[in-house]
């Protein structure tokens, strides 16, 4: 299709957001838009948001279920502060998701679902369909969704209520037809998951996604179709992947370049889950995986692959590092390399569990008895899980140590492209373990990096004695004063080391300036698009982003010294900024959200406005 074509707007990028009520598949059809605009190529990033709750009552304002896809022909980080186009199956879903559309939106409703109970249970008085004012601030289009997809249908042998769940598949389909995107991507991955065993149902869903698409091309029923060109990336072998799964990889390739067996041990918890149910279907590579039946049990497992010489891992949510607390402190006393993710989420206590937070920094530096350091990472984006995983498993055996590696709702369901990398370019990072033919002292240590090595339980002339209490350096226990104060400062010692062997920081823009922006973890695209933009009209801003937090980078402090204003934006309330007061006497300017949702890039570029304007 030419630029000329009457009705056609070329763009640079798009959001679009499909919400629905939790049986409306709006997450399926999230990740069917995301998989084919991958394929274009275009970059893409990711936001689902789901309820917690395992059904609401359909139709109401809790069960509502949306799934925002950003693809661009430039890099995109974010998945959009406003959706340019919002699909709403019902009435609960456009009253939850109205507000955020962008003025003069593109607004496509089943109309069909606007009936006199549904308007009800959504808090609507009237059908705000009727509402001339929607349709002033909107591109409204009103479809019968449901309508045309029974009527798409008529000949089929499916149940009523088997061709009424492949109405998502039409909307599907339309919104191909707006942002031309072509139906092979879908119709096969429809023919892969049921041909096989349910012809009937996938000959129903690509009728109906063809209906939707067929819909727009043989009505006016939209002004305007939209074209997003093709991205300019490197070449390489890409795939879309999420945060979980990336951080399930990076965990396996890092077990491959240690010459480490991975056992991981996990229990099921909302959004860890899907690590362990990801790392279960690696069995080929060696990945030994355990369903344990609590969370103390998962990292006991866990540790105890760590004693026989495997990579033991764990995952879990805030919740569950409460409950790990005490065997992470075994771990260290031990002094063993295991890595402890927490996805973290919106807390306290159960509270927002499919929600995202960044509010278990505080917990992963000091949630424990006794004085018990260890070395905390955290990920930037999904597909930067991996790396950050890889790096967790390598400090983990390079230094002798449990590493928690912090992740967030946020990146874990979202996904992007990943360029895969070549085996061969990851770093080895085995360690061997004590040599039976010298003799072994437990907690002698490496001059370099103070860790100490390991033998294998069970190797004749490596008996050693080893467990919590506390230990002299030849592993006898002891309750000595001083030799405990000695082990404590060792065990500390080791931890703050690290900062030695840390890359440069990587900082977006000036080294010196009016404002520094730093963030950790999934803030990453927010702050680096908000301080982009803001460069771009002439900003003197700068951005950094954490990758380790404990310990800090070495060349923080003379970076934050070279700048006005430091701004600390977390979606917590200060917790990354009353560390950075306390260790570099700075007055930085915490910027705080816990609602649940990452930061909006407007919101960052108007406070660093705000700051410079004071």
């Amino acid at each position: 299709m030419s630029d000329s074509t009457p009705g056609f707007r070329e763009m640079k990028s798009v959001v679009v957001r499909f919400a629905g009520d939790s049986g409306d598949g709006m997450q399926i059809v999230g990740e069917r838009f995301t998989d084919t605009s991958a394929t274009m190529p275009n970059s893409i990033a990711t936001f689902p948001d789901f309820p917690a709750e395992i059904r609401a009552p359909v139709g109401t304002i809790g069960g509502v279920s949306a799934f925002q896809v950003h693809f661009g022909s430039t890099k995109v980080m974010t998945p959009g502060d406003e959706p340019d186009a919002l699909v709403a199956m019902n009435p609960a879903a456009l009253a939850v998701h109205l507000s955020d559309l962008a003025r003069g939106g593109l607004l496509v409703v089943n109309s069909a679902a606007f009936n006199e109970d549904n308007l009800k249970m959504a808090g609507f008085a009237s059908n705000p369909l009727d509402d001339p004012s929607l349709s002033s601030k909107y591109t409204l289009v009103a479809i019968d969704i449901t309508g045309l997809a029974l009527e798409a249908l008529k000949e089929s042998s499916l149940t009523n209520r088997e061709k009424l769940r492949s109405k998502n598949f039409f909307a599907l389909g339309f919104m191909y037809w707006v942002y031309t995107r072509p139906l092979e991507p879908t119709i096969d991955y429809i023919n892969s998951k049921w041909a096989k065993k349910l012809p009937a149902l996938a000959e129903a869903n690509i009728r109906v996604l063809k209906a939707g698409f067929y819909l727009g091309e043989t009505t006016e029923i939209t002004r305007n179709r939209y074209r997003v060109a093709r991205a300019d990336v490197a070449p390489g072998i890409y795939r879309k992947v999420s945060g979980n799964e990336a951080t399930a990889l990076g965990l396996i390739a890092a077990a491959k370049r240690a010459g480490r067996e991975l056992l991981f041990s996990g229990y099921p918890i909302t959004p860890a889950t899907a690590i362990l149910e990801t790392l279960a279907d690696y069995k080929h590579f060696g990945v030994k995986t355990v369903q344990a039946e609590d969370e103390i049990a998962a990292i006991g497992v866990a540790i105890g692959a760590s004693y026989a010489g495997k990579l033991g891992a764990t995952a879990t949510s805030g919740p569950g590092m409460c409950l790990k607390g005490e065997f992470i402190g075994l771990a260290i006393t031990t002094e063993l390399p295991l890595v402890i993710i927490n996805v973290q989420r919106g807390g306290p206590s159960t509270g927002l569990p499919t929600k995202t937070e960044q509010s278990d920094l505080f917990q992963a530096l000091y949630g424990r008895h006794g004085e018990s350091p260890l070395p905390v990472v955290a990920a930037n984006s999904p597909s930067d899980c991996f790396s950050a995983a890889f790096e967790a498993a390598r400090i983990a055996i390079a230094y002798s140590t449990p590493v928690i590696l912090l992740t967030d709702g946020y990146l874990a369901n979202g996904s992007e492209p990943w360029n895969v990398p070549d085996e061969a370019t990851l770093p080895d990072i085995s360690r061997p373990f004590a040599d039976e033919a010298k003799p072994y002292v437990p907690f002698a240590r490496d001059p370099q990096t103070l860790a100490r090595t390991q033998a294998i339980p069970g190797q004749p002339g490596l008996e050693h004695r080893i467990g919590g209490i506390e230990k002299d350096e030849t592993g006898a226990i002891s309750y000595d004063p001083e030799n405990h104060s000695i082990m404590t400062g060792l065990r500390a010692a080791k931890i703050a080391g690290i900062a030695r062997s840390l890359p440069p920081l990587e900082v977006i823009g000036a080294h010196t300036g009016k404002v520094l922006v730093i963030g950790w973890g999934g803030t990453h695209g927010a702050i680096t698009s908000a301080v982009a933009a803001l460069r771009t009209e002439g900003v003197e801003v700068s951005s950094t982003n954490l990758r380790y937090l404990n310990p800090l980078p070495p060349d923080l402090g003379k970076l934050i010294e070279g700048f006005g204003h430091i701004l600390v934006p977390e979606l917590n309330n200060g917790q990354l900024n009353l560390l950075l007061r306390a260790n570099y006497l700075v007055d930085a300017v915490s910027m705080t959200k816990v609602k649940g949702r990452p930061f909006k890039v407007s919101e960052i570029r108007e406070r660093v406005l705000e700051i410079l304007n004071d």
